[in-house]
């Protein structure tokens, strides 16, 4: 199964939290999606959310630049 990726690095909060909200919503049990995000804001307010809303979240690239994480949704 191919993973899902939302590219939110031109965005800022809070329009970047409400589109990972609206895309991790359609995620079923065990399903996956990479994030891409760049705003200092976004990058705390996503990561609580998901954790906060029965997602894994696994960081693959922690940069100044850009944060990437893969959340998965949980059971």
């Amino acid at each position: 199964m191919d993973i899902q990726t939302l590219n939110l690095a031109s965005e800022r909060c809070p329009l970047a939290l409400l589109l990972a909200k609206r895309a991790s919503k359609s995620l079923r049990s065990n399903q996956s999606i990479e994030i891409i995000i760049s705003d200092a804001g976004a990058r705390q307010d996503i990561s609580r959310y998901l954790l906060n809303n029965g997602f894994n979240v696994k960081v693959q690239a922690d940069t100044p630049q850009e944060l990437v994480i893969i959340a998965t949704k949980r059971l």
